[in-house]
């Protein structure tokens, strides 16, 4: 997967929470929470996009 991409999909995700956030009606909570599994989402994506999960899947204790 290029940088590029990579950077592409950031800015897209980024931009919808973004959008959500401002002109969706939400409850603070219920906005606190979507944006935390949101940005849980991204990090797991990115982990998994640079190959840190697969690593520490691998690896033996």
């Amino acid at each position: 997967m290029s940088l590029l991409t990579i950077l592409i999909v950031l800015v897209v995700a980024g931009l919808i929470l973004w959008l959500v956030n401002t002109y969706i009606p939400m409850d603070h909570k219920i906005k606190t929470i979507f944006n935390v599994v949101v940005v849980i989402v991204v990090i797991v994506w990115l982990l998994k996009a640079f190959g840190v999960i697969h690593y520490l899947m691998n690896m033996h204790v």
